[in-house]
């Protein structure tokens, strides 16, 4: 509904009209990949920092460089640079920044008053959390203290990973941290929780997403990223829980951020409108519209 709202004010703006096609995020990169394959693309379309090199590789966005250094509308410097730095290739830019996220602790407020716990703060150390984890959860398994999902990666272990000053991959990209001591201790201490049962058996995780397992009242904390804040629109949730900044290991706090850009198709039918579109999408006025109609930060 919000980005419906701020497209209705780019057609008031410019009198060109948008139509929003909404499609399942798993869905969504299958058929963009097969649109791209087959020369069918929507004129503008987000891209994710997994995704986006090969479509820069291959040419199939539009080059923005020479149109944002002349764009009076779009102030680059005001988006993080390490997000427009995903998005650009051989000193070229080939999508604007759409959003920032950040990872969060949601916990469920009437588990931990039942457990005579107190609620997370910025105090709190992973020891507390891994503490808190194992008094929250029920030896009938109708409650866990928490859940990593294995493909959660980004909202969940890679967190932990980069707080005990472990790596995933270099700084150059060319050598795997996975056999960083760092690393490997951030997940024996994963690794812990499994094994004493502070989290459900991969059965339970591989057929209900942590997402599901939280509303439904099965897990007391879970680690959700911001575009997850539509998690309150649940009533349980609503009445039950609440959100906390991630714990710390010894007193600096690390969350893994991302963000979405927006891009256009290089060989679109509509090139000019798209780029319009994209200026207007990625202007102060339609970022601010993003945050105050909720659509994300």
């Amino acid at each position: 509904a919000g980005l419906d709202q701020i497209i209705a004010d780019y057609t008031a703006a410019t009198g060109n009209k948008a139509e929003i096609q909404v499609i399942t995020w798993d869905q969504y990169w299958t058929l963009l990949e097969a649109g791209a394959s087959g020369g069918d693309m929507p004129d503008v379309f987000w891209m994710h920092s997994n995704e986006v090199q090969k479509y820069m590789e291959n040419d199939i966005l539009m080059d923005l460089t020479d149109r944002i250094a002349s764009s009076e509308k779009l102030e680059m410097d005001k988006f993080p640079e390490d997000i427009k730095n995903l998005y650009s290739w051989n000193g070229k830019t080939y999508a604007i920044p759409k959003d920032v996220d950040t990872i969060a602790l949601f916990y469920n407020k009437t588990m931990f008053d039942e457990a005579g716990l107190s609620y997370p703060d910025d105090s709190w150390t992973w020891d507390d959390f891994y503490d808190a984890a194992v008094k929250l959860t029920k030896e009938d398994g109708s409650q866990y203290g928490t859940v990593f999902s294995p493909k959660s990666n980004h909202e969940t272990y890679y967190n932990l990973i980069y707080d005990w000053g472990g790596h995933v991959i270099n700084e150059d990209h060319t050598a795997s941290g996975w056999d960083d001591p760092k690393t490997i201790e951030a997940m024996e201490f994963v690794a812990g929780m499994i094994e004493d049962g502070s989290m459900p058996p991969f059965t339970t995780i591989a057929e209900n997403e942590a997402l599901a397992l939280f509303e439904s009242g099965k897990i007391a904390m879970c680690m959700f990223g911001s575009w997850q804040s539509d998690l309150f629109s649940n009533e349980y949730v609503k009445e039950n829980c609440d959100v906390a900044v991630l714990p710390s290991k010894d007193g600096t706090r690390y969350s893994i951020y991302n963000g979405l850009g927006w891009a256009a198709s290089a060989e679109g039918a509509n090139t000019e409108a798209a780029w319009q579109l994209l200026e207007y999408l990625g202007s102060e006025e339609a970022q601010k519209q993003q945050a105050d109609l909720g659509v994300t930060m």
